[in-house]
């Protein structure tokens, strides 16, 4: 299975912010903007694999600005590394306000994805070969954070994730 490009993952969403989508205070509702950034995460890791994807996880969602009713949100969505059968894609939300010509950054995220065959199975899927300077340290610290994940899911003893001990604990010898 040939690995691809984040390029050939990557997607730009756009979305305007309706009545319907907002809170009391004019504001997008968290659930709401989770969700599109789910259907950005889902097309990106479904170019990445030719597969049907489903999420596995969602990191820590920052909200670092509220969108507002009338904003035009971006979701620019791209797998930043593969492993056997997960992807994980890293999200950014900008807000975008057209009458006042602002743009600003309103949150970030990571989720990840498994790909399935058709009985529901998880199969692999193809590697991802970071090609830019960004993308390479994207990929690098996605072990990382693929690790945390799974220490904190339950999933892996913290003694087990040697990139995050490596991190935190210095090993005999090391200076």
């Amino acid at each position: 299975m040939p690995g691809k490009t984040a390029k050939e993952s990557f997607v730009i969403m756009n979305e305007m912010v309706l009545p319907n989508d907002t809170n009391t205070l004019n504001n997008l509702m968290g659930g709401r903007l989770l969700h599109l950034m789910d259907i950005a995460a889902g097309i990106s890791t479904q170019k990445h694999s030719n597969m049907i994807v489903v999420t596995v996880s969602v990191d820590n969602v920052s909200f670092k600005q509220p969108i507002k009713l009338g904003d035009i949100i971006t979701i620019e969505a791209k797998v930043t590394r593969a492993f056997n059968t997960s992807m994980e894609v890293r999200l950014d939300v900008w807000a975008q306000n057209i009458p006042s010509g602002t743009r600003i950054k309103s949150n970030e995220a990571y989720y990840t994805f498994v790909a399935l065959d058709q009985k529901g199975k998880v199969v692999a899927v193809p590697e991802l070969i970071p090609e830019t300077k960004e993308e390479k340290l994207l990929w690098e610290g996605a072990l990382h954070r693929r690790q945390l994940r799974l220490v904190l899911a339950g999933k892996m003893k913290a003694n087990d994730a040697t990139e995050l001990r490596d991190i935190f604990f210095k090993v005999d010898g090391d200076e």
